[in-house]
């Protein structure tokens, strides 16, 4: 019998007997989307993120390195970079570990951040978004000019902003999903004129200064101490809420669920790392002449935007449509997915988001001038890309983006402190970039051999 003849019965048994063997991967879980045309996914069944038949940790760990074998290495090599960097920036500069500078690392990267989540939803489609930074340097002028004197309050022209954003993402996605005109040449043709936009908004060599103080206290004012042991006790709370839903879940539909020690190891890992990090940053950092503690207030809005598109990704019906679209369109069109719209919200998302790195931006700076977003952009891409989310589609993470924007940070901070020239640092991040694009290529030759 042909592969075309064989009945859907059939075809859901092999994919059944396929996800026995191994622990599913995000895009792979995706894959299960895998219904006649027309008929819709089962909403419940494909949200059970895979974790095969191991039933011991000795089990889970062997799967997991038969993964990494097959070339599903996800973050691990960001990780692995990042711990390196570390180590030897601690060692060339005694500065680079105090508690001032980890604090700095983290409003530092808190944009770049930001603008690779951004990006993780375009490039799970195999597609890119070159306008990402212009896009919130349009946003953020139209923003910083209407909260000027006798101008707008800011809730209201940040409203604007982010509709901004929309708007903006909206029409590219209505010219890549709707058109079919390559988004490589809408935003790049978007990124070459809202420059112009710029311009015209703040004026050639012109700059605004960021009025109101709750903005400019995102990135320069931090938590009282208490709150960021509260930040850390609803984190670990809400993760462990997700976990035993999908335990539960998982039980109720007869799927196999992971050892409980798993869940329990990874909770606790999580928490050692957050204590870690909340008394590193509830140390006084500041001078003689003036105290500085706290969780910086820019933390938990990020936090907040992973652990939302974390949970869309991972456990809705739209997050397993979108690794579908980026792993194969057509099986997807064929299994009843709404291609268009997927990517049409898909570049909506990732304008929105990128509206949200503008913030943090200006926040930082306190100023909005004509080459806002311009040059980030770029820097965005190779977060992602460095982190674990690959160019080609279907695969990569939110946390992928986040590990992968703080490798850069990390570069980009460490090089300055041990005073290294700015073109030393462009060219080890574009290593960097080259070395985990490769990696992804040789991992996805791997995995298909």
């Amino acid at each position: 019998m042909s592969n075309e003849s064989k009945s859907p019965k059939s075809s859901k048994s092999t994919t059944a007997s396929k996800s026995a063997k191994s622990e599913l991967t995000s895009a792979q879980a995706a894959a299960v989307v895998d219904a006649p045309a027309g008929v819709t996914p089962d909403p419940d069944t494909p949200n059970l993120l895979g974790k095969g038949m191991a039933t011991s940790l000795g089990e889970y760990f062997s799967a997991y390195i038969q993964r990494i074998r097959g070339g599903e290495m996800g973050a691990l090599p960001a990780v692995a970079g990042l711990v390196v960097l570390m180590v030897i920036f601690s060692f060339a500069d005694s500065h680079f570990l105090t508690e001032r500078n980890i604090a700095n690392l983290f409003t530092q990267a808190a944009e770049l951040v930001t603008l690779g989540m951004a990006l993780v939803f375009v490039l799970l489609l195999g597609e890119i978004d070159l306008s990402a930074g212009v896009t919130f340097g349009v946003a953020m002028s139209v923003f910083v000019r209407l909260t000027q004197p006798d101008g707008f309050s800011w809730p209201v022209a940040l409203l604007i902003a982010l509709a901004i954003g929309f708007v903006i993402g909206f029409a590219i996605g209505f010219f890549v999903a709707k058109i079919g005109v390559p988004s490589f040449v809408v935003t790049l043709g978007l990124f070459l004129g809202l420059q112009g936009v710029i311009l015209i908004i703040i004026g050639a060599g012109g700059s605004y200064r960021v009025i109101p103080e709750e903005i400019l206290a995102i990135q320069n004012s931090n938590l009282p101490p208490w709150a960021g042991w509260t930040l850390l006790v609803v984190v670990l709370l809400l993760l462990l809420g997700v976990a035993l839903w999908d335990r539960s879940r998982r039980a109720a539909s007869g799927a196999p669920n992971p050892p409980a020690i798993v869940m329990w190891l990874k909770l606790g890992g999580i928490a050692i790392m957050g204590i870690i990090m909340v008394v590193v940053l509830n140390a006084d950092r500041g001078t003689k002449f003036k105290s500085l503690q706290g969780v910086p207030i820019v933390i938990p809005f990020i936090l907040l935007i992973f652990l939302v598109g974390t949970f869309v990704l991972d456990r809705t019906r739209y997050g397993r449509y979108l690794y579908a679209v980026g792993g194969n369109a057509e099986a997807a069109r064929r299994s009843g997915v709404n291609v268009t719209l997927v990517k049409w919200a898909a570049f909506c998302t990732c304008s929105v988001l990128a509206v949200i790195a503008g913030l943090f931006t200006v926040s930082r700076s306190g100023l909005a001038d004509a080459t806002l977003g311009r040059d980030i952009v770029l820097s965005g891409v190779a977060a992602a890309v460095v982190g674990g989310v690959s160019l080609f589609g279907g695969r990569g993470r939110l946390i992928h983006a986040v590990v992968g924007a703080f490798v850069i940070a990390v570069i980009n901070n460490g090089l300055l402190l041990i005073h290294m020239p700015a073109g030393a640092t462009l060219a080890a991040s574009g290593a960097v970039l080259i070395v985990a694009a490769t990696v992804d290529a040789l991992s996805r030759k791997r995995a298909g051999a």
